[in-house]
């Protein structure tokens, strides 16, 4: 009866220790406690403690009463006592949290984080949120990296929740990168999410100096991956982007020359099927490549375009002929103007009418300044 009528349970057998410590906690679990709750409380986990000294959670009960009558001292030796027979006991590790802030000791925060996460998990959920707001200060963020980097065991979960988080993408990357320098090493899927967030919030430059920090030898001056050689499970906006649309089939496949792009569509179906965003400067680009199976109608053939990413709007458009004309090779001109920053290379499958539908591969494209 302790979990569902605490003070029956306690009435009936009142030499228990912990059946009293039990119902001295209910007392005070609710947001509206009465003084004359707290008291009683407060005389039940005594009584609790007389008659069980490793009662847990009435020194906890009696730790945070205490703390309610301004008995600051006290209420610390009891909670600390409570934390020597226990470190499950959810009350004293959130209070320790909140006595470690109070106090400023952001490594004494921390560590009861770590504790609160390692005996209860679950805790994440009231736990995590605190922690990604109070990261924003670089202190802060600097102690955090220092704990995550000694590998506890939430430390996985914990990237995994901060790189979702789009509120304040900058003190993620900012955290990542601290946590890079100390040789901890960031599930791809985290890494995605941050350069994507701060693209898609604006962050441009920040976006594409993470994203240089974890390709090494990437640059923005032209098309990234050529020759499909990388074959990235979790590509971010900057790399190649398969698109599949649950009718249209996009992916890139290891080939026995590096990589290729292939793609097939069911008849009367086309649309979008590969793209990688640019940050070209202004000026005139060639796009070229080659591609292999394509064999179409004049009006069903794919094309590459580049459009600004901000508005939307068309910079250029370049057809991919069927591929037993000219070798397979295609190449084509484009242009970047001076109010478009960002932009986007697409490569667009046109519907056909052909019974087989359309299918290709795209083995190099290569999108660089015009010589």
């Amino acid at each position: 009866m302790a979990k569902s009528q605490p003070q029956a349970a306690d009435a009936w057998i009142s030499y228990d220790g912990r059946l009293s410590a039990v119902h001295a906690a209910a007392l005070i679990a609710a947001n509206d406690v009465t003084a004359a709750e707290r008291a009683e409380a407060g005389t039940l986990s005594r009584t609790a403690l007389r008659h069980d000294p490793t009662a847990v959670s009435a020194a906890a009960t009696l730790g945070v009463v205490t703390l309610a009558q301004n008995d600051t001292a006290t209420a610390r030796h009891l909670l600390a006592y409570a934390q020597m027979l226990s470190r499950r006991n959810v009350q004293t590790q959130l209070w320790s949290i909140e006595d470690a802030v109070r106090r400023g000791d952001i490594p004494g925060a921390l560590h009861w984080y770590d504790i609160a996460l390692r005996t209860k998990p679950e805790l994440s959920e009231m736990l995590y949120p605190v922690l990604a707001q109070a990261s924003r200060d670089p202190t802060i963020r600097a102690a955090l990296v220092r704990t995550l980097a000694g590998k506890p065991p939430w430390a996985d979960s914990y990237v995994g929740f901060a790189a979702g988080q789009k509120d304040d993408p900058l003190s993620t990357a900012a955290l990542f990168a601290g946590l890079r320098a100390r040789g901890v090493a960031i599930p791809p899927a985290a890494q995605v999410s941050v350069i994507n967030v701060l693209l898609n919030g604006g962050n441009v430059g920040e976006a594409w100096r993470y994203y240089a920090a974890i390709r090494p030898g990437a640059t923005r001056t032209q098309a990234r991956d050529p020759d499909f050689t990388a074959l990235l499970e979790t590509p971010s906006l900057f790399d190649w982007m398969p698109v599949n649309d649950g009718n249209v089939s996009a992916s890139i496949q290891r080939t026995s020359d590096g990589g290729a792009f292939a793609f097939s569509a069911p008849a009367s179906i086309g649309g979008t099927v590969l793209q990688q965003v640019q940050l070209l400067a202004a000026g005139t680009y060639r796009l070229s490549g080659h591609s292999e199976g394509i064999a179409q109608d004049a009006r069903a053939l794919p094309y590459w375009t580049l459009t600004c990413r901000t508005d939307g709007s068309e910079l250029g458009r370049v057809g991919v002929p069927n591929s037993a004309q000219a070798d397979g090779n295609f190449t084509g001109s484009l242009t970047v103007p001076a109010n478009c920053p960002v932009q986007t290379l697409t490569l667009f499958v046109q519907p056909s009418d052909a019974i087989g539908g359309t299918s290709g591969q795209i083995d190099r494209v290569v999108l660089a300044p015009a010589r």
